[in-house]
């Protein structure tokens, strides 16, 4: 359970956090209403799944939970979506590990420096991977702390530097009603989330998952949120709100601000690690996705091929050429501009998985023989992390959700003439009800 805690905690803290406080002061210390609604969302979402987790006898993770509503389609869009915001989510975390790294060296890199470099990163982590998971957890479990520490630093001792006055001047900058204010940065705090799930999804690997799912995404969400919450409003009242909106190093630039120069470039140092570590846990979870999906008959096999180690090498390879083009994609934007496009779209597609797993809850605890006094109280959760779900899609733009659309709908075209005409292909005997 600690290592799967670890894990968890490892995909939300290792890059999401690190590059968000420059966002964040477009719109000000008022972002700590996003963060607040945010918190609440994804416990309730983290709630929902751990009692998924606690209840589902299916296997495939998130897709098996939406299969006891939806059936086979409910299994195989859920994993289509949530596949295809890990391949987005990958090249972000590299742009963020490429951001820090510039500027620890002080290089001003072009677009076409970005993404040779972000491929290079992609390959990398990739590759080590062909290892095994064992191999992978190891590496992860140790450079998840390089962004822990500055990060819970911050947190939890930054109020010696905190100048409250500072902290209220940058309150609203651009004046912006409450509610705008609030959607404005709902995406970008909740993409910091983005890993909760991370248990449910690595579930096949796991000796007793009806245990240690649960345990794993509630408590890993609930001190991510700590740290959060408070690492991000301290360090509004460290630096000058000017200063952040124009750093592509934002935490590097607080402890440079409280100690010196020196100490804020081995923070940056660090975090790049840390980055680097959470790029292999996303690669392992990722071919897990691919690897569960294809063994069960929805995905093409050859992501189902293993070697002796378990590897899917041949699915490995694929899935680091399909994340070198989408990093070709965003070759255009500069640094910031392709993350936060490449947030938008990893968030809004994964968010599909939620709201099909908040909507499934309900069939899940009847399965488990609840009543419906007894289940109430986790359909309430469920309900309001649909609701939550439901609110950060209508807040990432129309250009994220345009893109989204576009790819689901393809994929559900791909499923209606592949899949849906050979139902047979697929191991249907384990979900809950047929389709």
């Amino acid at each position: 359970m600690w290592q799967l805690t670890l894990l968890t905690a490892a995909n939300m803290l290792g890059s999401g956090i690190i590059m968000l406080p420059t966002k964040l002061a477009q719109v000000g210390t008022i972002s700590v209403l996003s963060w607040l609604v945010t918190a609440v969302g994804s416990l309730a979402l983290a709630h929902m799944f751990a009692r998924s987790g606690m209840y589902s006898r299916n296997r495939g993770g998130m897709g098996g939970y939406a299969a006891y509503r939806f059936g086979l389609t409910g299994y195989f869009m859920t994993n289509f979506s949530y596949a295809l915001s890990l391949l987005v989510a990958n090249v972000a975390i590299a742009v963020t590990a490429v951001s820090y790294a510039a500027t620890m060296f002080g290089r001003h890199l072009s677009p076409g420096q970005v993404t040779a470099a972000c491929i290079g990163l992609i390959c990398c982590t990739g590759i080590l991977n062909f290892g095994g998971s064992g191999w992978t957890g190891r590496i992860s479990s140790v450079t998840v702390w390089g962004s822990i520490l500055p990060v819970a630093f911050v947190g939890f001792f930054g109020w010696f530097w905190f100048d409250p006055n500072m902290y209220i001047a940058a309150w609203n900058p651009q004046h912006l009603p409450y509610l705008q204010a609030v959607s404005e940065s709902i995406s970008l705090t909740l993409w910091t989330f983005l890993g909760m799930e991370s248990a449910a999804a690595n579930m096949d690997a796991v000796e007793n998952p009806q245990r240690d799912v649960p345990r794993a995404t509630f408590f890993g969400t609930l001190f991510v949120a700590i740290i959060y919450i408070f690492s991000t409003n301290v360090m509004a009242g460290i630096v000058p709100n000017l200063d952040l909106l124009h750093s592509s190093a934002p935490f590097g630039l607080a402890f440079a601000t409280m100690f010196n120069p020196t100490i804020g470039r081995i923070v940056m140092g660090s975090m790049v690690v840390a980055c680097l570590g959470t790029l292999l846990a996303w690669q392992f979870t990722l071919s897990q996705v691919f690897k569960s999906s294809a063994q069960t008959g929805i995905f093409p096999q050859v992501f189902a091929k293993v070697t002796k180690r378990d590897v899917p090498l041949y699915g490995f390879i694929i899935l680091l050429a399909l994340q070198s083009l989408l990093a070709l994609s965003a070759m255009d934007k500069d640094m910031f501009a392709q993350f936060e496009q490449l947030v938008n779209l990893a968030v809004v597609t994964n968010l599909v998985p939620y709201v099909l797993c908040s909507l499934s809850l309900k069939n899940i605890l009847e399965k488990a023989h609840f009543t419906p006094e007894d289940a109430l109280p986790n359909r309430l959760i469920a309900g309001v992390a649909l609701c939550y779900s439901l609110y950060a899609i209508s807040t990432t733009g129309i250009v994220s959700l345009t893109g989204a659309a576009i790819v689901l709908l393809v994929g559900y075209i791909v499923y209606r003439f592949t899949i849906a005409r050979q139902p047979e292909r697929v191991d249907i005997h384990q979900y809950s009800i047929e389709d």
